[in-house]
């Protein structure tokens, strides 16, 4: 698979998440957060699992093993993103979730002690300033809930920074069915033990859990395992950043809510800062024969 094929592939996993804040808040108001997990990663752990089981037949011991941690960190990610959600502000929440995009790269640093191109620095804070313009109401007030949403964004940036180095040594489809398998059995038994599960109780709570269930989770984790192969963890980061530009298109659509001309520049920010990274700049060196030709040797990419 071709970098643009799997660009291309998250950015439709960030176009269906746009679209979950909605559709999560519209499932909390019949479900519990653990319940709600639940049902979400279990349905699409059974739909993908009854479509791919000759695949999952040939799962090995590694895989589950990092399907095991990968569902862990995604259970901690969305019950912090979900207890967020409830005490902060849809814009604070949107802000500090989508800090995953400098989170990545510092985490990739961290663990491979990897420097940071100059390139990618840019393009990281023309995202922060454009999703800031984009999400941001003042005035900003702190609360417990954006730590929550710090906690989140985080924990998902580790998600993707693990996934890039699982999906070079297992099967990615097996472990992107698997790792939605076990978040929806550790959110099932917390829901067991701190709440009461339930089925959705109106027909709008079973379209949103559907929704989510299908395109946002069986869909979203999959093609984000399938494509991590053949993309970089921070290039992964920066199109996610695109993910409250989708909000805001969502709620314009769907709720009615209009943008104001700071929430334009901001979108064009963090569009430009994806196009940016995209952009591969080759920088040639100067021949050390003087008016002598430059060898194509010389000639490397500055950001892969």
């Amino acid at each position: 698979m071709k970098p643009l094929k799997a660009d291309l592939m998250i950015l439709f996993i960030t176009i269906c998440w746009g679209s979950s804040y909605l559709l999560m808040k519209i499932g909390l108001d019949t479900l519990g957060a653990f319940n709600l997990i639940a049902l979400r990663f279990g349905l699409a752990f059974l739909i993908a699992g009854a479509i791919f089981i000759p695949r999952l037949r040939q799962v090995n011991v590694k895989t589950i093993r990092y399907a095991m941690l990968l569902g862990f960190i995604l259970f901690i990610m969305f019950t912090a993103l979900t207890f967020g959600l409830k005490t902060t502000t849809t814009s604070n929440a949107g802000f500090l979730v989508s800090l995953t995009v400098v989170f990545v790269p510092l985490i990739h640093t961290f663990l491979f002690k990897k420097k940071l191109e100059n390139k990618v620095v840019i393009c990281i804070m023309l995202a922060i300033a454009g999703i800031a313009l984009l999400t941001i109401q003042l005035p900003f007030k702190f609360r417990i809930g954006d730590l929550f949403c710090m906690a989140a964004a985080l924990c998902y940036a580790l998600h993707i920074n693990i996934v890039s180095t699982a999906a070079q040594k297992v099967d990615t489809l097996n472990l992107g069915i698997l790792q939605l398998g076990f978040t929806g059995l550790y959110a099932f038994i917390s829901s067991l033990l701190f709440e009461t599960p339930v089925w959705p109780s109106t027909t709008n709570s079973w379209m949103a859990v559907l929704f989510l269930s299908i395109l946002c989770t069986a869909v979203g984790f999959i093609f984000q395992t399938i494509a991590q192969k053949y993309t970089t963890a921070t290039r992964t980061g920066l199109v996610f950043s695109l993910e409250p530009v989708f909000a805001a298109l969502a709620g314009f659509w769907f709720a009615h809510e209009i943008m104001n001309s700071h929430q334009y520049w901001g979108a064009a920010l963090v569009f430009l800062s994806v196009i940016l990274s995209s952009i591969n700049v080759k920088v040639g060196r100067r021949s050390t024969i003087k008016n002598g030709p430059v060898s194509l040797d010389t000639y490397t990419p500055e950001f892969k």
